[in-house]
């Protein structure tokens, strides 16, 4: 997801967005499936590998994903804390929830 190549592959984003996803980005707006997947393709400055990630399962078929993320922007160096909310379907993982907290400069 951070990407281009995958980022704004319509099929792969398709396969992996749960139908029910949604997103609290990391400046407390809600996005949604659709808007996701709508969204117009846009450079993606940032920083791989993406920092202190970590699976942790919270049963058979769920997983929680934390980790910071770093990318540029006009503004400057953009920091988050990122949570995501996976879940183990018949045809693999898809991303049920995602979200973003800021980390102050």
């Amino acid at each position: 997801m951070w990407i281009e190549a995958t980022r704004y592959d319509e099929a792969f984003m398709q396969a992996t967005l749960a139908s029910d996803f949604f997103e609290v980005g990391r400046a407390g707006q809600m996005h949604t499936r659709d808007a996701v997947l709508s969204a117009a393709p846009q450079l993606i400055a940032a920083v791989l590998p993406l920092r202190e990630l970590e699976i942790r399962l919270l049963d058979d078929n769920t997983a929680q994903l934390t980790y910071s993320s770093e990318s540029a922007s006009a503004a400057g160096r953009v920091l988050a804390r990122r949570s995501s909310i996976w879940s183990r379907t018949s045809r693999g993982w898809q991303l049920r929830f995602h979200q973003g907290t800021p980390i102050p400069p």
